[in-house]
């Protein structure tokens, strides 16, 4: 794990909650994303937490950054009022004012989804080249009217594209699909941003 916080308080704090967990975790801290580019040139780290405050004007370095340790689970840190757009990118993100338990609770949810979505990958149906249509115009905010009218299509058999959709890759939620459109390249972060 790798903490990208410029505030000693928060990296100990951060620091003291995971420790505690016994779990064996390696722990580094860096400052900005040169050092983290650094550190992971050393080290793959599976799950970096970072202040988004650190990305927020360096988002294509990141994005190169995220792109390259595709494996890694990226978490942001807030405690301050972020634009969504900015929190889309992370994995996932924890509350400076969370539990130590809900800290630790959501750590462990998004490692349990990516491994179930190692497994799952393999066992997963392909999506048609419509329902990735649908999927695509889902994602970057569509309603069932829209997407039928920018397709040619009913409401109704959008509805069934999406009920397939849900089926084939067991994800029920719009942000999970979001995850997962660009996990698998179907649109890129950087849409969100037109």
């Amino acid at each position: 794990i790798i903490i990208v916080e410029t505030s000693q308080i928060i990296y100990e704090g951060i620091f003291s909650i995971l420790t505690k967990t016994g779990q064996p975790f390696n722990i580094l801290m860096a400052d900005n994303l040169s050092e983290l580019q650094q550190l992971n040139l050393r080290i793959k780290a599976d799950i970096i937490l970072i202040n988004p405050i650190l990305i927020q004007n360096q988002i294509k370095d990141f994005h190169t950054l995220k792109k390259e340790l595709e494996n890694t689970l990226w978490i942001g840190i807030v405690y301050t009022f972020f634009d969504r757009q900015l929190l889309s990118v992370f994995d996932g993100i924890v509350y400076i004012n969370d539990s130590p338990d809900q800290i630790i609770s959501s750590i462990q949810k998004l490692l349990s989804v990516r491994q179930n979505t190692g497994n799952q990958n393999q066992q997963q149906e392909t999506l048609s080249e419509r329902e990735i249509e649908v999927l695509k115009l889902l994602v970057t905010g569509n309603a069932n009217k829209e997407i039928a009218d920018k397709l040619n299509i009913s409401p109704n058999t959008v509805i069934t594209h999406r009920k397939n959709i849900s089926q084939k890759t067991g994800i029920k939620s719009v942000s999970g699909l979001n995850i997962y459109a660009v996990v698998n390249s179907f649109i890129s972060i950087d849409s969100y941003q037109e």
